[in-house]
């Protein structure tokens, strides 16, 4: 069980904290914005330092959410995405579910086989067991990554079939705009990996569209987000 998160020696309430935090890694804000928002409320905060609660606070309060429970009939979407950092091109490996739920992710510098069996190995470590189905486009790593890591796992390769991976780096990319680029690849697996955890939290499942399951949804998911904060209800 993790430890439950602690605000000593900081002077601002921990629901201020919390609410920063959220804004910052629930909406495409940067953090110039993040402080101009939390100024309209009447609290004075330099986004430098809405940057250090959220690279503090943002991975404790991740590791304190509730992840989807791993199924043997879950089918995996994995995908990479391409990004430039110091001008050095990385990619982003990342795998989600059939519901969209991103179940990991992981940058890397290497767009190979390798890189592909990291990633199956670190899935298999995390869901506890592999899936009914793996899809993915035409790279032939993923093909060969599958043969050794989990030959028995049925694999379909095809472009139009991964549409549901190539969804989610959407809000990635829209994220990576706002915030004009990211400087490092350790800042940039500590950012993503909260990022797509509150992502997970709060959007709907598609069995739960509709606009009262899509409230009832956030209601327990914003109930969550305190609790992973250690705030009162």
């Amino acid at each position: 069980m993790s430890k439950s998160v602690s605000y000593k020696r900081h002077r601002f309430p921990p629901e201020i904290i919390a609410h920063a935090v959220w804004l910052y890694f629930r909406f495409p804000l940067s953090l110039r914005l993040v402080e101009e928002m939390l100024l309209e409320r009447g609290i004075v905060v330099s986004y430098e330092t809405v940057r250090r609660w959220a690279l503090k606070f943002g991975p404790t309060y991740a590791r304190h959410l509730q992840r989807k429970t791993p199924s043997r009939r879950d089918i995996w979407h994995l995908d990479e995405v391409v990004i430039t950092i110091s001008g050095r091109k990385h990619w982003l490996w990342r795998a989600v579910d059939q519901d969209g739920y991103v179940l990991d992710e992981v940058i890397q510098t290497r767009r190979d086989t390798k890189a592909a069996k990291r990633l199956l190995r670190r899935l298999l470590r995390k869901q506890g067991g592999p899936p009914r189905r793996m899809i993915t486009d035409k790279l032939g790593s993923y093909a060969a990554a599958q043969r050794q890591i989990m030959p028995d796992v049925e694999h379909r390769s095809h472009k139009g079939l991964n549409n549901r991976a190539e969804n989610s780096h959407l809000p990635f990319r829209r994220r990576e705009q706002v915030m004009q680029g990211f400087r490092s690849p350790r800042y940039l697996q500590r950012f993503v990996s909260v990022f797509s955890a509150v992502r997970n939290l709060f959007v709907p499942p598609r069995s739960r569209r509709s606009a009262a399951a899509a409230h009832l949804h956030r209601l327990d998911a914003m109930a969550e987000w305190k609790a992973a904060g250690n705030l009162a209800a």
